[in-house]
């Protein structure tokens, strides 16, 4: 229909980029990009005139663009361009072109593939690169000198490191290379576009392979230094730590396989974002990283915040299960109180399931009756859990004695005994004290209040 269109009003017309690559990987895509010979703004109202009625037309004049909607329809419409870049931006000058000129522009091979639309030439492949060679080699390349692609738009180094990793393809290495000579360009790009292609990676089935591929490409040091400081191993009288930033790929890779949660994945990434700032030799003890869970959680507002990552509940749920990961790692070496599992139930909420995934992914050990042992542990640990839950009720539960009905019993103000008293019944209920029930709650209060003199 598009193509009927355009040969309605004389324009060349091409479907263009992402989904004839995934056409011919046999990949879904919603992304339909058509360039045009011509106004493309023309031929996008052409062509939603056509489908009728629910059609929703976007025209974005000073960009020589539009978009057509209609349903799961969703189509981009441009005009055929070339571009040339000032160096202080990656916003380029755009004139009008001809499809050479548009291919020329096009990030990589494999995304410069073109299908004519027009009737006379229907379905005919444009591919002046070889893109398609390129495909089934899967190789990431740029059609032009990769150091002036890069260079022109550094957003363009992300970019080759997210389809690699997303279509497990190999970067080009004289590709590979220029993005490590442009690697600083990259400080010129918004915040907000690197998040975008940061995500992506992290959606994608294996996404260590990204994040091996910033590190080795230089990128890694200037847009997340806290991740880069993983990095290597100290040796002190014979004995060394495992290098952390290796044990976390291995931990984010293992949670992938689990879950399609992004921000599991993420809590996966920065678990043990705080070790460097926490390790420490002790004599007779060797390399620590004590607290390394709780500096983590304290760090990450700012690292969120500066990745132009969301601060909302998401950084909440990522701050929640680095802070609680080394929990479950402790009841498994220690004797598996119920105290000490009501209370991570408790602070875990119902978030439990998501860190005891994550736990497990974080047995990357190579003794294998190391990881045997760990794992039974976890499986006596989440049978104890399921036990206490059904008989406590402790999953995001409320003391039953409200700060209310203390006030009321006891003639109280607002005042800090009753957070006190409030606080009381709450452990007596962790700790397996009374259980968790009002009656024996308000008992229980009246005993402690009576100790206080009241």
């Amino acid at each position: 229909m598009i193509g009927e269109r355009a040969d309605a009003l004389s324009l060349e017309c091409y479907v263009i980029g992402g989904w004839v690559r995934d056409l011919l990987l046999e990949r879904q895509s919603k992304d339909i990009d058509v360039v045009v010979v011509g106004s493309g703004i023309k031929l996008a109202e052409a062509f939603a005139q056509s489908l009728g009625k629910g059609t929703h037309l976007s025209v974005f004049r000073s960009f020589g663009t539009a978009q057509v909607k209609k349903g799961t329809i969703e189509v981009e419409f441009v005009g055929a361009r070339k571009e040339s870049y000032h160096r202080e931006s990656r916003n380029p000058i755009v004139e009008d072109g001809t499809l050479e000129d548009d291919q020329n522009r096009r990030d990589f091979t494999i995304n410069a593939l073109a299908i004519c639309l027009n009737k006379e030439r229907y379905g005919e492949m444009l591919d002046p690169f070889g893109g398609v060679e390129d495909l089934h080699a899967r190789i990431i390349r740029t059609p032009l000198d990769p150091d002036i692609t890069f260079s022109d738009d550094p957003l363009r180094m992300m970019r080759a490191i997210r389809f690699a990793t997303q279509l497990n393809f190999n970067i080009l290495p004289e590709t590979f290379d220029a993005i490590s000579r442009n690697r600083e360009r990259i400080r010129i790009i918004a915040k907000e576009r690197i998040a975008d292609e940061l995500q992506k990676i992290m959606r994608s089935e294996r996404p260590s392979r990204g994040w091996q591929l910033l590190d080795r490409s230089g990128l890694l040091d200037i847009i997340f230094p806290e991740l880069s400081a993983l990095k290597g191993v100290d040796t002190r009288e014979g004995k060394g730590h495992k290098d952390v930033f290796l044990h976390t790929m291995k931990v984010l890779d293992n949670v992938a396989a689990e879950s399609d949660n992004v921000w599991l994945r993420w809590a996966a990434l920065l678990h043990d974002i705080g070790k460097p700032r926490t390790k420490q030799w002790e004599e007779g003890t060797g390399w620590t990283f004590k607290n390394h869970n709780y500096i983590g959680a304290k760090m990450l507002p700012s690292i969120f915040k500066r990745l132009k990552l969301p601060l909302n509940e998401h950084l909440d749920y990522v701050r929640k299960l680095v802070d609680l990961h080394m929990r479950p790692i402790h009841l498994v070496e220690d004797t598996v109180t119920d105290s000490a599992v009501r209370r991570l139930l408790f602070e875990a909420g119902d978030d439990i399931d998501d860190l005891m995934t994550l736990c497990n992914a974080d047995i990357t050990s190579r003794n294998e009756q190391k990881v045997k042992r760990y794992q039974d542990n976890y499986s006596l640990v989440r049978q104890k859990m399921v036990e206490l839950e059904e008989r406590d009720r402790i999953r995001n539960f409320q003391p039953p004695v409200m700060g209310d009905e203390i006030m009321q019993v006891f003639s109280l103000p607002p005042c800090s005994l009753v957070g006190e008293l409030k606080s009381a019944v709450k452990d007596a209920i962790l700790d397996g004290i009374i259980p968790n029930e009002h009656d024996a709650a308000l008992a229980y209060v009246k005993k402690i209040a009576a100790e206080k003199g009241l």
